[in-house]
C-alpha cells in the first residue's frame, strides 16, 4: 500500500481585495496572489518551491499555516481536511507545521535569552510539564540545530549570536515542538554564502534523524538542487513545472523554468551559457493577462498563447509543464523558435 502524501494542496487560491467598489469600479479588484496550486508533500520528503519574488511563494507558506485564510481550494494534512481549522485545531495543527522565516533578525525577540526564545512555544503550547523536561528539550532542539553544546548558548541574546546561530536559533524553536512538516521560507537568502551550506546540510540532517517533509522556498534552482527531491516552479501565482528535481533542471519543458536555469554560474569559467534575460516586469497580478500569463515575457510564444490558458501537462510520469508547446508535443523547443504548432506540419 503507498502512503498518503503528508501535506495535499488541490486548488488552493488566495485573492487579496484591493479598494471597495465605488463610483468609478462595480466591483472589487483583487490581487492573485495564489490561483489555482496543486500539489503533495511526502513523507519525509523536500519539495523545493522556486520562483521570483512576487509569484506567491510566502503567501502559500502563510496560508498553510493558517496566518492567511485561503479564497477556495483544500489543504489536507495527513489525509485530513484542514482547510478551514478554527482556534484549538488550527492550534494543534501548528504543531505539527512549523515555519523558519527568511529573516533571522527579525524573527527573534532582542530582549529574550536563547533559553527563552526556544522555550516559548512549548508554553504556548502547554508543554511545559515540569522545569526538567522543559529545559531537557530546549537543549535537544538548540543542540538538534547545531548548537552545540547548548549551555553556552542558553544565556545569550540574539545581538550576541553570528547569522548563521541566530537561525539555528529560530530552527529550534521550531523543532522543540517536534513538528512533522517545517517550511522554510528563504532560510539561506539573509546569511552569509559561507555559512548557506551549513544551514542546509543541517536541513538534510534533520530529515535524515528526525523523518521531517520540508518544503523548502527559494528563489535559487542551484539551492534547491542542492536539497531538494522534488521541484514546483511558479509564475504569477500558478505552478507552470512541476517533477523531480533531476529532471526538471537536465530537461526543462516551461520557458520560465528555462530562463531561471539560464542564470545559474556555472563552475569552470571555460563554459558559457546562453542567458535567456526576459524581457519587461512580471505582469500585474491584479489584472492577469489573457491565456498564458507567461506570454508577455515568453521568448517563444506564438498567437494561441494570447488566447488558451496552458494548464498542467505530462512530459513524464512525474514531470508536468504547463506550456501549449509541450501540450502539443513539442517540449523540446529551442531558443528563438515561435512557429505556432498548430499550423505545423
Amino acid at each position: 500500500m503507498i502512503p498518503s502524501p503528508i501535506l495535499s494542496i488541490r486548488d488552493l487560491r488566495k485573492l487579496f481585495p484591493v479598494g471597495r467598489p465605488g463610483i468609478w469600479s462595480k466591483q472589487d479588484r483583487y490581487v492573485h496572489a495564489l490561483d489555482g496550486v496543486s500539489f503533495d508533500l511526502e513523507h519525509g520528503g523536500v519539495l523545493a518551491l522556486a520562483g521570483e519574488s512576487g509569484c506567491g511563494k510566502s503567501t502559500l507558506a502563510l496560508t498553510l499555516m493558517g496566518l492567511e485564510r485561503p479564497t477556495s481550494g483544500q489543504i489536507y494534512f495527513e489525509g485530513k481536511e484542514v482547510t478551514h481549522l478554527q482556534s484549538a485545531g488550527l492550534k494543534a495543527l501548528r504543531r505539527q507545521i512549523q515555519m523558519v522565516f527568511q529573516d533571522p533578525y527579525e524573527s527573534l525577540n532582542p530582549l529574550m535569552t536563547v533559553r527563552q526564545i526556544v522555550a516559548e512555544p512549548l508554553g504556548v503550547h502547554g508543554l511545559e510539564r515540569s522545569r526538567q523536561e522543559r529545559e531537557g528539550r530546549v537543549r535537544k532542539a538548540l543542540e538538534d540545530a547545531g548548537l552545540r553544546p547548548a549551555e553556552i548558548f542558553l544565556e545569550r541574546l540574539p545581538h550576541e549570536l553570528s547569522g548563521g546561530q541566530r537561525q539555528r536559533v529560530v530552527i529550534a524553536a521550531a523543532l522543540v515542538l517536534e513538528p512533522r512538516v517545517l517550511l522554510a521560507d528563504e532560510p539561506v537568502s539573509m546569511l552569509d554564502v559561507s555559512i548557506r551550506a551549513e544551514i542546509l546540510n543541517l536541513l538534510i540532517e534533520l530529515r535524515q534523524s528526525r523523518g521531517i517533509s520540508v518544503l523548502f522556498i527559494t528563489h535559487d534552482l542551484a539551492t534547491a538542487a542542492y536539497l531538494a527531491e522534488r521541484v514546483a516552479v511558479m509564475y504569477l501565482g500558478r505552478i507552470v513545472e512541476i517533477g523531480p528535481i533531476q529532471q526538471v533542471l537536465n530537461d526543462p519543458q516551461h520557458p520560465y523554468t528555462k530562463a531561471l536555469l539560464s542564470v545559474i554560474p556555472i563552475p569552470n569559467p571555460r563554459q558559457r551559457r546562453e542567458r535567456i534575460i526576459l524581457k519587461g516586469a512580471p505582469p500585474n497580478p491584479i489584472e492577469i493577462p489573457p491565456g498564458c500569463r507567461f506570454h508577455p515575457r515568453c521568448p517563444v510564444a506564438f498567437e494561441r498563447c494570447k488566447l488558451v490558458d496552458p494548464q498542467l501537462t505530462a512530459v513524464s510520469a512525474e514531470h508536468q509543464a504547463a506550456c501549449l508547446l509541450v501540450k502539443e508535443g513539442r517540449g523540446n523547443h529551442k531558443e528563438g523558435e515561435t512557429t505556432d504548432p498548430s499550423t505545423a506540419r
